[in-house]
């Protein structure tokens, strides 16, 4: 059989249940042998042919002398599996891909908040806009909490096709390196996409900063010669992606020259004001999102929005109709003198950019609480630890999501990036609050992190609170248990008298 042959069966409407888990497949399905990051699903196809599978799509035949071999009509040879399964998932569901215009963001930060400012834009245009990201899946006719900041290529194209059915035109999804490595976006045909910048993440996946600027650059070599590339003339990175690409480019900046570019006016802990110019005209948009790092992802939405035909007055209103954005700089609504914030920010040049914002708009102290994920890149550690000393007075370092390592070795790598003087640990503070400046203190105990950020904020002190955002959980060992940031710090703030 061949691919074609298979593509039709599966466009038919009849067609046999698809799997990639071997475990999972019954009599007469298709089994895609995919290749993971911890195992390859070819060194499952005995299994599945075991269970009865009716056709297997591999890269490879079977060599193992007393295996099953199937038939060769039942033997669907491919030279990219995930590409395989990717055409797949799209035939199963309706090639609904083909019938949405389809935007995306990439970029190691900012994703989310660009996905959630096109969204609004499309709104205020008075067109539905799906959604695919790191905090919600949104079809149009329901909204659930994301597992994956982008799913696999079957769950996307059965969101499309939700998405289709509910009357919605187009979609915004946010391109994870991880994803696009995996050619899970491979099939769907792109009108615009945005990259926002690179910086040190996921080395542990990647290995090397260049492997992980080639997957970003898969999305943008894959746009066709009628698409837009949105790309930041500020990152450094950005040229390398333009000349990767078939596609138009719309370059933007902030505060420098380029064809999209946005002049900062003003920025208080309150809102920022900025005028956005684009093909001489101008338009002035004031938002409650803070930072010059979020006045580019801005324009990286509105590049997207430009690019699927959305005249530049209705960009400015949508942008400035998006009150705020889960767990990114979200203010925590309460009495208390001194203002608390939860952001996800968990590399070092997120956390940098959002204290270098912070800092000037704070009257008195900068509070900082954060931690580092376990069994992911370590190389970051002491890099935060240096953005986090660079730019607030009070350091508190604590635990994230420590998974399978020991939140003391996790520690441990954070403190050895420290370089203006040791941190102490929470039960050897002795200074008064008002006292406390340049000081960094250890506390594991990330519920007792908060509160102790809470108890040392005086009047017109600003605590950050950094690295979960809208995440509600904490992974400790192979356990995920409820853990909300913004829960922990509403429920102590509620204890001040």
């Amino acid at each position: 059989m061949t691919f074609d042959e298979l593509l039709a069966i599966v466009s038919s409407g009849c067609s046999p249940a698809i799997r990639t888990d071997s475990r999972l497949v019954k009599k007469g399905d298709i089994f895609i042998a995919l290749k993971g990051t911890s195992c390859d699903g070819h060194d499952f196809i005995d299994q599945a042919l075991a269970n009865g599978a009716g056709c297997i799509v591999c890269e490879r035949r079977q060599s193992t002398p007393q295996s099953p071999r199937p038939a060769d009509a039942n033997l669907v040879l491919v030279e990219d599996s995930s590409i395989a399964a990717a055409a797949l998932a799209q035939a199963v569901n309706g090639r609904a891909a083909s019938k949405l215009t389809n935007l995306a963001v990439t970029g190691t930060n900012g994703k989310t908040t660009v996905a959630f400012l096109v969204r609004s834009i499309f709104d205020t245009a008075g067109r539905k806009c799906g959604l695919i990201g790191t905090v919600i899946y949104d079809t149009g006719s329901g909204i659930r909490r994301a597992k994956l900041t982008t799913p696999d290529c079957f769950t996307i194209a059965r969101l499309q096709s939700r998405m289709v059915e509910a009357g919605v035109k187009s979609m915004i999804i946010e391109a994870s390196s991880h994803a696009l490595a995996q050619n899970r976006l491979a099939q769907i045909p792109f009108k615009a996409a945005a990259f926002t910048n690179l910086s040190g993440d996921h080395l542990d996946y990647h290995k090397t900063k260049q492997n992980y600027l080639d997957a970003k650059a898969k999305l943008f070599e894959g746009l066709l010669p009628g698409a837009t590339a949105v790309l930041n003339a500020q990152s450094p990175e950005t040229k390398q992606i333009a000349g990767r690409t078939r596609a138009k480019i719309l370059f933007y900046a902030v505060d420098a020259p380029a064809e999209l570019a946005a002049h900062i006016e003003s920025m208080t802990l309150a809102s920022t004001v900025f005028t956005i110019r684009y093909k001489n005209q101008r338009q002035r948009i004031k938002t409650p999102l803070l930072g010059s790092y979020n006045v580019a992802n801005h324009l990286a939405a509105a590049g997207l929005a430009l690019a699927a035909g959305i005249d530049l007055q209705t960009v400015a209103a949508g942008l400035a109709e998006l009150k705020s954005i889960p767990g990114r700089l979200e203010k925590i609504e309460s009495p208390a003198p001194f203002t608390v914030i939860i952001d996800y920010a968990h590399t070092d040049d997120a956390l940098a950019n959002v204290l270098s914002t912070l800092r000037p708009l704070s009257p008195n102290k900068l509070i900082v609480v954060f931690g580092c994920g376990g069994d992911r890149d370590r190389t970051k550690r002491p890099r935060m630890a240096r953005a986090a000393e660079k730019f607030a007075d009070v350091v508190i370092v604590t635990s994230d999501n420590p998974r399978t390592e020991d939140p003391d070795d996790i520690i441990s790598e954070i403190l050895a990036g420290f370089e203006n003087g040791p941190a102490i640990p929470h039960a050897e503070l002795r200074a008064p609050s008002d006292e406390l400046r340049a000081t960094k203190i250890i506390e594991p105990d990330r519920k007792k992190a908060i509160a102790l950020a809470i108890r040392l904020a005086q009047k017109d002190d600003t605590i950050l609170i950094a690295g979960k955002g809208h995440e509600d959980y904490q992974i400790i060992g192979k356990t995920k248990i409820h853990f909300s940031d913004r829960e922990t710090a509403l429920d102590r703030l509620s204890k001040l008298k």
